[in-house]
């Protein structure tokens, strides 16, 4: 039986909110800097000013925009992890991916920002989502969706580090672009670690 991201989501939050320590001491790999430093780049090209971040985690990417002039939001559906955000001055909130369109008024950003988070919704569940994220940008506006890929199967992470295990989705990048595409007009795709079992996928895109 396919399993629906509502199901998901107490699971999801507990394992976040019992790694939240561990992942505050985490240094960012050069791959993953190089990724939110051509997304700012693009940012400032269009004149972006207010960017929502979804799955800020501990708000270690948030902190980065915020430092470079963005005004920031954060939301991630643990409360250990805004706590963490909270204490870096951010501006953040619990909130999960479905309850946007409730939080915000549509056309509230500029930009969004999305780095391993999507990649926790079933397959089934990412179109009514990423229609969401669309609701929250101005038109023209910007949305770098990053998620670790694969063969276009889902399920729990087999040895997680986590307790309860995740759920992930490991979708090809078709399968990305074809999410995207009634909402938004894909500018970059490129992939890191390509012919690997999990490639990570870097979409930019323009809402429509």
């Amino acid at each position: 039986m396919a399993r629906r991201y509502a199901d998901l989501l107490a699971d999801l939050r507990t394992a976040y909110d019992g790694g939240a320590s561990q992942r505050d001491q985490l240094s960012k790999y050069p791959w993953k800097v190089e990724e939110r430093a051509a997304f700012l780049a693009r940012l400032r090209e269009a004149g972006s000013q207010r960017l929502l971040e979804i799955g800020a985690g501990t708000g270690q990417d948030s902190v980065f925009f915020t430092e470079h002039g963005l005004s920031v939001v954060a939301i991630d559906l643990s409360p250990a992890m805004v706590a963490r955000c909270v204490e870096k001055g951010l501006d953040a909130r619990v909130l999960d991916f479905t309850g946007l369109t409730s939080e915000f008024p549509a056309a509230s950003f500029d930009a969004v920002w999305s780095m391993n988070c999507l990649q926790h919704v079933p397959t089934a569940d990412l179109p009514p989502i990423v229609a969401q994220i669309r609701a929250m940008l101005r038109p023209g506006g910007l949305f770098y969706f990053g998620s670790w890929g694969g063969d276009g199967t889902e399920g729990l992470l087999e040895d997680d580090s986590h307790t309860p295990p995740r759920f992930f989705a490991w979708r090809t990048l078709a399968q990305l672009e074809s999410a995207l595409a009634d909402s938004f007009t894909v500018v970059d795709t490129h992939t890191v670690f390509p012919g690997t079992r999990n490639p990570f996928h870097a979409l930019t895109a323009r809402a429509k």
